[in-house]
């Protein structure tokens, strides 16, 4: 068990001290009686125990109170994991284009990035890893973490139209990754970041980003995903009708190349669904390093229980005060 706020557990230190000035035994009572007959072996006490059994109960529901106040709980699923040592960030392209159907009709470029990028999530599970989301803009659709369920409760909400569809701010997302990695100490940490433009949104050029990712040792991976040629981008006509529009694929891969080039990393062209899913393999194997760390899960909140018992204790001493134990002026 442990306590949110633990500092609040100084109060009880001044609970003697009270309890002595105030005098241990109570005040005796003027006139005890019971007219009770199943609490007749209480109300045989003296006054000044009888006192003393109030006072004492004021004095625990007191206790009771300030141990509310300083939270307990019990943590469930805290474990030590051997956890990897990478941080990974996948920055993914949001942008209208990759509504387009490469990969065959009905699976979009977006579709397939997420189904693979969910099975990558699956396969290393002791790697903290986090989201950005870029189309014109760039934010972070979900922190780092090992916690995977709430990672991929996130993925699963990553659609087009979230964010401003119309550009690609390439240079933007990379940033905010190399934001959510900065400040961590582990040994390897790696962008992935799949986009199926080029660079037309936000204040920050990709290489200038590329320049701060090299400084943090931060390594990129670059993925252009998109055939070659022509894609066949989908709208839905006046009759509800989907119809397929072929639009130039216009993948900046000389900036994606230099921006794994200066950061230690590797591009890759993902022109088909297998050269997309190989190509997460290939990052799969990523050297490895362990380190342990502690994984919470859950949170069993107990300061209601302790609340509940001190108000318990009151009631039970009002009750015994008025009644069994009632003391006339």
């Amino acid at each position: 068990m442990t306590f949110a706020h633990p500092y609040a557990l100084l109060w009880l230190l001044a609970l003697p001290v009270l309890a002595w000035l105030k005098g241990q035994a109570g005040q005796n009572a003027a006139f005890v009686y019971s007219s009770v007959d199943l609490v007749r072996p209480i109300s045989g006490l003296s006054r000044s125990r009888a006192g003393a059994v109030l006072a004492n109960l004021r004095w625990l529901a007191l206790a009771l109170f300030f141990v509310a106040l300083a939270q307990p709980r019990l943590v469930r699923g805290e474990s030590h994991v051997k956890a990897s040592g990478i941080d990974i960030v996948v920055a993914i392209d949001l942008s209208g284009s990759m509504r387009s159907e490469d990969f065959g009709e009905g699976l979009s470029r977006i579709k397939l990035a997420k189904e693979v990028l969910a099975k990558f999530i699956d396969g290393r599970p002791d790697d903290r890893i986090g989201l950005v989301a870029f189309a014109k803009d760039a934010y972070i659709a979900s922190p780092l973490t090992l916690d995977h369920d709430f990672l991929q409760h996130n993925l699963e909400r990553l659609d087009i139209g979230k964010i401003d569809e119309d550009s690609t701010a390439i240079g933007s997302a990379l940033m905010a990754a190399l934001n959510r990695l900065k400040d961590l100490k582990d040994k390897s940490k790696i962008v992935i970041l799949m986009t199926d433009g080029q660079n037309n949104s936000g204040r920050i050029q990709p290489l200038t980003a590329a320049d701060a990712a090299q400084a943090l040792a931060v390594k990129v991976y670059t993925i252009g995903i998109g055939i070659r040629g022509k894609a066949p981008y989908p709208r839905i006509d006046p009759f509800g009708n989907k119809r397929y529009q072929m639009f130039d694929v216009d993948v900046d891969e000389d900036t994606l190349t230099k921006i794994a080039q200066k950061t230690n990393g590797r591009y890759y062209r993902a022109d088909s669904a297998d050269t997309l899913r190989n190509i997460y393999a290939e990052i799969d194997r990523l050297e490895k390093s362990e380190v342990e760390v502690k994984k919470y899960q859950h949170y069993d909140e107990l300061y209601g229980h302790a609340a509940i018992a001190g108000l318990a204790v009151l009631l039970l001493e009002l009750i015994l005060a008025q009644t069994v134990w009632r003391k006339l002026p």
